[in-house]
């Protein structure tokens, strides 16, 4: 007798989610679930709800005000936003990687540094391991590793990104979202960040944010395609792109609009 699957419960389950921006809605019946481990992009026209789509895994969006949510974001069954969720570990549990590299004016070490510090993380020691073990995570440790007291303003922008990432893995999330984190970057430096990408869902579940649809078929596993705050059509990667569903989803990505 064949062994049954074992179904997994997603790491991100999403139902019904409308956003305001005051009285604007920014998102319409969003649900969707993402599955541990992969990597999911976001595609979409400028101003279509991917961005303000995400925050909302994190609850970044309350940081702007008149915000108004409803329906339910669930990560590992957990609604984030029970009144009981602790938003400094949800943020800690999801991190975040933003479009342009936004290295703290510190050096490399103390960017690094900076998130198992204030969780109460002091022994140099364990510093130290996470830190390497965090540059290493982001491909970046055999370019820094000898100066790790410069600051961290002085690498490329590329290397700021994945000092970044490196950033954000210290505190080991266990969520990764990147709004458009190559979009500043030269073609070497995303090609980098892409292998990354590959190397770091085996640890992580990641959701990404981009206009760069060719990027988004060569990293992802899944694909959701938003417009006008809806999400259109969401499928495995090669069948979204291959075999779209939806004739607003073939239009966007034949390049009719968009």
């Amino acid at each position: 007798m064949a062994e049954q699957a074992v179904l997994t419960q997603p790491a991100i389950q999403v139902e019904n989610l409308d956003l305001f921006y005051g009285e604007k809605q920014a998102l319409y019946g969003v649900s969707m679930d993402v599955q541990e481990n992969t990597v999911t992009a976001l595609i979409g026209p400028s101003g279509c709800g991917k961005s303000t789509y995400l925050r909302t895994l994190n609850r970044m969006n309350e940081l702007i005000p008149g915000v108004g949510i409803q329906g339910s974001i669930r990560l590992y069954g957990q609604d984030i936003y029970d009144k009981n969720i602790d938003v400094e570990m949800l943020r800690k549990q999801v991190g975040m990687v933003f479009q342009a590299p936004n290295p703290f004016p510190k050096s490399i070490y103390d960017n690094i540094a900076y998130g198992p510090r204030i969780h109460g993380i002091k022994n140099k020691k364990t510093l130290d391991e996470i830190v390497e073990k965090s540059l290493r995570q982001a491909a970046l440790w055999d370019e820094v590793k000898d100066r790790l007291k410069d600051r961290a303003t002085g690498l490329s922008g590329g290397q700021q990104q994945r000092l970044c990432i490196a950033r954000a893995l210290a505190v080991e999330p266990e969520i990764v979202l990147m709004d458009e984190p190559t979009s500043a970057l030269d073609p070497i430096s995303t090609a980098k960040i892409e292998e990354l990408l590959q190397e770091l869902k085996g640890r992580y579940t990641i959701v990404i944010v981009t206009h760069n649809m060719q990027q988004a078929a060569r990293v992802s596993d899944k694909t959701a395609f938003f417009l006008n705050g809806e999400l259109i059509e969401y499928d495995d990667t090669e069948s979204l792109f291959s075999n779209p569903g939806n004739k607003k989803t073939e239009d966007y990505i034949t390049g009719r609009f968009g």
